[in-house]
């Protein structure tokens, strides 16, 4: 459930809260026959029916508010639609994401992280996160290798066959640079040197490297600013969030890593 639909559902049981503390006239009428020693009970099941809905209603919308909270700043959920982080996270695991981590900190390396992808997609991509500013990166041989050292990724399905390097101010991949106007590429103004990452910028990776579109076909990741170029040009850069706990299905559960 989205935030707007939860808010949805969150007033749907305002307004019938309100409905019932409205209380129609007859049953005021009601009421008063019973205390003046009427016929008993009569109105009186009916109030005390309306009480417990009252409490009911009052608890679900307390319980919604602080969930809206949740969902909206410190965690949600998310879906993976794709093979893309095989075998890490299977189609159909749901994951509990973390939003408030990266807005105190950086992400990390290894970091499997949520993000909008500078492509003009509706959806979060989930990626793991490979390199960040400052670092050098170059895949070779089906290596990666940052800062000039072999990475351990056990985690991987299967090592990338493609040459990769940063540098001369962008990311080459066998051999050829990628195209600024479909992939996001800083401009040389905003690289510290021509062989490491720039500011803001991250390089992602799926787990299933050759099956993952990634930072080696749509270019660098962004946690603030602007997107530099590619699809997504001039439109808002952020990181959604830490993804460190699968959920679901029961039989997966567990803290990711």
């Amino acid at each position: 459930m989205t935030p707007l639909e939860l808010f949805a559902v969150i007033c749907v049981f305002a307004i019938a809260r309100i409905a019932l503390t409205v209380r129609p006239r007859s049953t005021g009428r009601a009421l008063a026959v019973a205390t003046a020693g009427g016929e008993p009970g009569v109105g009186a099941a009916p109030e005390s029916a309306r009480t417990v809905i009252i409490e009911y209603l009052d608890a679900f919308i307390v319980a919604g508010l602080v969930a809206l909270f949740l969902i909206s700043f410190v965690v949600r959920t998310f879906y993976i639609p794709s093979g893309s982080m095989e075998p890490t996270l299977q189609i159909h695991d749901v994951l509990l994401v973390n939003e408030f981590e990266y807005r105190v900190s950086k992400p990390h390396d290894e970091d499997i992280a949520v993000f909008p992808p500078p492509l003009n997609q509706p959806n979060d991509f989930i990626k793991r996160v490979i390199a960040q500013p400052g670092d050098r990166l170059r895949i070779h041989n089906q290596v990666v290798y940052r800062n000039g050292i072999a990475l351990n990724e056990p985690y991987i399905k299967e090592s990338p066959t493609y040459e990769l390097e940063i540098k001369n101010y962008g990311i080459y991949v066998d051999g050829q640079p990628l195209d600024p106007v479909e992939a996001n590429i800083p401009p040389k103004s905003a690289w510290a040197a021509p062989d490491r990452v720039p500011d803001t910028c991250y390089f992602m990776m799926g787990d299933n490297r050759m099956n993952s579109e990634d930072s080696h076909v749509w270019g660098f990741a962004q946690t603030t600013g602007t997107f530099f170029s590619g699809e997504r040009k001039g439109q808002k850069a952020s990181f959604t969030g830490h993804a460190f706990f699968l959920f679901w299905p029961p039989d997966r559960i567990r803290i990711l890593h």
